[in-house]
């Protein structure tokens, strides 16, 4: 926010601050638009601390300040970032001051905008497309092999092998094993398998990518008694030819009874 102020062209005394608004050769100690304290006033002159002489002429006295709403159209992505932080950071400090309980506070905040901070869902969703796109540049990358995926869900594993174009023997593979409480994503494994055939290192999203949240068509699910494995079937559509199954909506109501144990929705689930 931009601050105007009130001044005027007189002597300053000790203890006052000034607006410097004709600026001499300074040797760059001030210049037009600073605002200093005043800490010795002679008759010819006045010393800011850590400042050289300031001449009467090149100051005029503060008498009052108001901050003036900045135009939203005028500024640029950062500073309308740094302008709701600070605003926040304000809201803040004064409900604690005024007693305000802070999570009633957040509460409010997060009804009205809705959270910043992001679903574990979302974060899932994230991680799995940027899992797709790096096994597409890196299988594209990879010019002297073939690469091959061997995917069993079953086993909830998946095994890259890079075998050599032109003799055909086996250059290198890396495996991916989903831990047992995990949900299985095929995208997930193949990124991580690739990367460890390859020999480079798997971003730690990839190891500890959060557990999904919200059910979709296509998932596999298990019901809690029992550990039979679903396809979960939107209404309406044929459902899968030889797979038990359960209805979407089905999962949804009772979401609590269900643990989806591979969203892959691919070829490594379905």
């Amino acid at each position: 926010m931009m601050t105007h102020y009130k001044t005027e062209k007189r002597k300053a005394e000790v203890g006052e601050r000034i607006l410097i608004t004709n600026a001499e050769k300074t040797g760059n100690h001030y210049t037009n638009g600073d605002v200093l304290t005043v800490v010795e006033s002679t008759t010819t002159y006045v010393i800011a601390a850590s400042r050289p002489v300031i001449w009467h002429h090149e100051y005029e006295v503060i008498i009052g300040e108001q901050t003036l709403t900045p135009n939203l159209d005028e500024m640029d992505y950062d500073e309308l970032i740094a302008l709701v932080e600070a605003v926040m950071k304000a809201i803040r400090t004064r409900s604690y001051k005024n007693g305000y309980d802070q999570g009633r506070f957040d509460a409010d905040i997060e009804a009205v905008h809705g959270t910043r901070e992001k679903s574990d869902q979302q974060k899932r969703d994230e991680i799995v497309a940027q899992a797709k796109e790096d096994v597409r540049v890196l299988y594209y990358k990879d010019y002297i092999v073939d690469t091959y995926f061997i995917v069993n869900a079953e086993k909830r594993t998946v095994v890259a092998l890079r075998k050599s174009k032109m003799y055909g023997h086996l250059k290198s593979k890396g495996i991916a094993k989903c831990a047992p409480d995990d949900c299985f994503n095929v995208h997930i494994g193949k990124a991580i398998a690739l990367r460890r055939a390859l020999g480079f290192e798997v971003p730690s999203e990839y190891l500890n990518v959060p557990q999904p949240t919200e059910v979709r068509d296509g998932d596999y699910v298990e019901h809690n008694v029992g550990n039979e494995r679903r396809v979960v079937s939107r209404e309406g559509k044929f459902p899968p030819i030889n797979k038990p199954f359960v209805g979407l909506s089905v999962v949804k109501d009772h979401i609590s009874e269900f643990k989806i144990v591979d969203d892959s929705r691919s070829e490594g689930g379905a």
